[in-house]
């Protein structure tokens, strides 16, 4: 991935999955836009961070890239969204389901099957796949996430953590190019959040995936992301790579204004750097922020 990449022009963005140009998006009898000039670009294998207070835009932008805006929410719709070069206005959502995998904030609304493997089947047979490509999908699926040993579960067997897996091998068995997840962890404690983000992790390396995550609470995202996007009021007011954004106060102050809550390590880094005290880079969590103090020396004390 490129190291410079603007997500706000496409600038270095050499393998785009996801294009919005000078996107702008009002709901049918809305007072104001939901989304508001956008121009974003997602690159092959990027992992994302979609960040922002309630409102800001996030569920809409998740919705323009599925089609559900405008085949489904409909309103007054400019500009331009391409997925996989494939312009959304023209482009039917069954369509794009074969490419572009969705995870819920509340796996219950996607897991109904009366057990996991018939659950992750059921979108290939709605897209109307011969019974032995479904049965390699499905087998790819559960191997894949981990959950074999599930298939023959009901799903109100599992705990919040498996029903999450289950709502990942469903939108993976599509075998899409693109994972969205609208708040995956909301429902769970940290620890089993924090189990399935590195799950996703690894899945987006193993696979080569595009990963485009909505998350409240970034600490739990930031060391994976390669990328940070943050919405205020339907537009886009910062965009970047975790540590990059960081490093400069007035960023901070920009993504608090929005509604952001930053990891507290983020602004002890800001702080001891105001008592003279130089770290190399911003930590992303509790434990790099004790090894970045280790490794400073006395003088830089």
């Amino acid at each position: 991935m490129s190291s410079n990449l603007d997500l706000t022009s496409g600038q270095g963005c050499g393998k785009p999955v996801v294009i919005f140009r000078d996107f702008t998006f009002r709901y049918r009898d809305a007072d104001e836009d939901a989304l508001r000039d956008i121009d974003l670009c997602f690159e092959r294998g990027g992992f994302y961070l979609v960040a922002g207070a309630t409102g800001s835009g996030k569920t809409t932008l998740l919705r323009s890239m599925i089609g559900l805006i405008p085949h489904v929410y409909e309103g007054e719709y400019s500009g331009e969204v391409v997925v996989l070069g494939k312009d959304v206005r023209g482009t039917q959502i069954s369509e794009l389901a074969r490419h572009v995998g969705y995870v819920f904030q509340n796996p219950e609304n996607q897991i109904f099957m009366f057990s996991v493997e018939r659950d992750v089947a059921f979108t290939l047979e709605n897209m109307g796949l011969p019974p032995a490509e479904i049965k390699r999908r499905v087998e790819w699926a559960l191997e894949t996430t981990g959950i074999k040993d599930l298939r023959d579960k009901a799903p109100y067997e599992l705990s919040d953590g498996q029903k999450q897996r289950v709502a990942v091998a469903g939108a993976l068995a599509s075998e899409p190019e693109i994972l969205i997840l609208d708040e995956p962890t909301s429902l769970l404690d940290p620890l089993t959040a924090t189990t399935v983000l590195d799950f996703v992790e690894g899945l987006s390396k193993m696979l080569n995936l595009t990963v485009i995550a909505v998350e409240h609470r970034l600490e739990l995202l930031l060391p994976k992301v390669d990328f940070i996007i943050a919405l205020k009021d339907g537009r886009v007011v910062l965009s970047g790579r975790p540590r990059r954004l960081f490093e400069n106060e007035v960023n901070i102050n920009r993504l608090k204004a929005a509604g952001i809550a930053v990891p507290p390590v983020v602004d002890i880094y800001h702080e001891v750097a105001k008592r003279g005290i130089k770290m190399e880079k911003p930590p992303m969590t509790v434990d790099e922020l004790v090894s970045i103090i280790k490794r400073i020396s006395p003088v830089d004390r």
